[in-house]
């Protein structure tokens, strides 16, 4: 990019704009230098960069465990009503009875059942033909049972088709590959649409969400998955790229509209749009497009173009529809999004990880005993700091609050004399309201450790069975990973989940996940 012609004529707007693409260009470099010194310690054979272990700040400022307390599995307690058996003892005359002695025995009955159904026909006198309807929760040639054996298998066990597939000949099952794959597919939009409204929901209720993202292969092609979920809820969803696009059509939750409102005008300014494109979109009549189709065609007549670069019109006008419909649709009503500071997640109201910051200043490369030390020393002060927000979010205060902001100048405004540190606490300080959000918003998490777990399971299925190849099957992986992450934050069976959904019989009902995440998202 070439630099402006002179600065001083820039807006305020511009010159924020130009500095954050200039931040973005400065840490793909980074990233692009740490690549080439590994590649550059391979060729020369040495060790390159060392392993590091995660910071364990989290644990590390936390409350001791008592040693009062013995740990232990505690009693078990099968979760299945337990069939008493009485064994016989074979005594002696004489001998008197004293009781029982309990042994309890739990086992898993696994056998195949093949049903022959013969269906009566009639033919009624109007020359209509009658045929007796199949039990409650039989579709197909393959039951209810079978059914929820497979979808538990692959995407709770994350087993692969292949193995799956010899698992179920070798207990008696006549089934191909391609039948466990419909299994797993074909006709699963309630299942589909039940995780979408999971989202609609979280988004709509929750005080505060974690975002993160990993890889994922399909169709062939490598793109992101992207995580977004808290206590109560996860979801998860796979996209070709990641981008603040992509993540803000990812926050529609299903909606394919786009609407220029205020709130949808108020992000094209910040993100500098031309006064003149915005006033063209503030202007005209229409400010509701059904899909993305409409959207273009509009941009294209007021003369918007540009998808290319972060700061292209059209790009940043698309990203305001995409925020003006997540607003209009009730979404994020003051939700904090806190993330690891990559900067697809910088919308609405943002919290940065306290995890990821600290992160940064464990894994400097550092050369002199000085260097060292000015590192171990800012590590203990972040630790020491990020105690005291611990403490904050149990018993917030007014005057804990300022204390707590000058302190993080005093901490992050230090000079060490170890330059890369240096440059690195300025650019900590610059995030100041975002890693301090916390302190008017106690509820939010300081991390993201919530969402870098739910989204190990992707990386798990990423790696066992690569990537997937139609839509239907990506969107499938994506519904049911979240659908059971979801169980159990809401303290549900996985397996009883899937009978009730599946119309086994005398399976116990659960109730729809979007309604339970409502109730636990709301404040008490």
């Amino acid at each position: 990019m070439a630099p402006p012609a002179d600065l001083d004529a820039l807006s305020p707007a511009e010159l924020k704009a130009l500095v954050l693409d200039l931040l973005g260009k400065m840490a793909d470099l980074e990233r692009t230098v740490a690549a080439q010194r590994e590649e550059i310690a391979r060729l020369k054979g040495l060790k390159g960069r060392p392993a590091l272990k995660p910071s364990g700040m989290e644990q590390g400022t936390g409350p001791k465990p008592s040693r009062d307390r013995l740990g232990g599995r505690g009693k078990v307690v099968p979760r299945v009503a337990v069939e008493e058996r009485i064994l016989r003892a074979t005594v002696p005359p004489g001998s008197r009875f004293r009781g029982y002695q309990d042994f309890l025995v739990q086992d898993l009955v696994l056998r195949t059942e093949a049903v022959r159904y013969r269906r009566e026909r009639w033919l009624t006198p109007e020359g209509r033909l009658v045929v007796a309807p199949l039990p409650g929760g039989v579709e197909g040639h393959f039951g209810p049972e079978l059914r929820r054996f497979v979808l538990a298998q692959y995407h709770q066990g994350q087993t692969t088709v292949p193995r799956l597939v010899a698992q179920l000949r070798a207990v008696g099952i006549a089934i191909s590959k391609r039948q466990v794959v419909r299994l797993l597919i074909a006709d699963q939009r309630r299942f589909l649409d039940e995780s979408r409204d999971v989202l609609r929901v979280g988004l709509a209720s929750a005080a505060w969400v974690t975002v993160d993202d990993t890889g994922a292969r399909h169709g062939g092609a490598n793109g992101s998955c992207t995580q977004v979920g808290n206590d109560h809820f996860a979801w998860f969803g796979t996209t070709a790229g990641k981008s603040r696009l992509n993540f803000l059509e990812l926050l529609r939750a299903g909606h394919t509209d786009y609407v220029v409102d205020a709130e949808a005008l108020a992000y094209m300014r910040d993100r500098a749009l031309a006064g003149s494109a915005a006033e063209r979109l503030a202007t005209h009549p229409q400010r509701h497009f059904p899909d993305q189709a409409a959207w273009a065609a509009h941009l294209e007549r007021l003369g918007i173009r540009g998808m290319e670069g972060s700061l292209g019109p059209a790009r940043v006008a698309t990203e305001g529809g995409l925020w003006g419909a997540v607003r209009a649709h009730g979404l994020l009503p003051g939700t904090v999004i806190v993330s690891d500071d990559a900067g697809q997640f910088l919308v609405g109201e943002h919290a940065l990880c306290w995890v990821h910051a600290e992160r940064l200043v464990h894994k400097l490369d550092s050369f002199t005993d000085q260097q060292r030390a000015a590192q171990a020393r800012m590590r203990d002060l972040i630790w020491w700091f990020y105690a005291d927000l611990k403490a904050y979010r149990r018993e917030p205060s007014r005057r804990r609050r300022a204390e707590l902001r000058a302190r993080f100048d005093r901490i992050f405004r230090r000079r060490t004399g170890f330059v890369v540190l240096d440059r690195l606490l300025e650019r900590l300080h610059a995030n100041k309201p975002e890693l301090l959000r916390v302190l008017e918003r106690p509820e939010i998490p300081l991390h993201t450790n919530g969402s870098e777990n739910d989204i190990r399971a992707q990386v798990t299925r990423r790696k066992v069975s690569g990537g997937t190849r139609s839509d239907t099957g990506r969107d499938c992986r994506d519904a049911f990973l979240g659908l059971a992450k979801t169980c159990a934050k809401l303290g549900l069976s996985f397996w009883d989940y899937l009978g009730a959904r599946l119309g086994i019989s005398g399976q116990a009902a659960v109730p729809y996940l979007p309604d339970l995440v409502r109730a636990r998202c709301q404040p008490a």
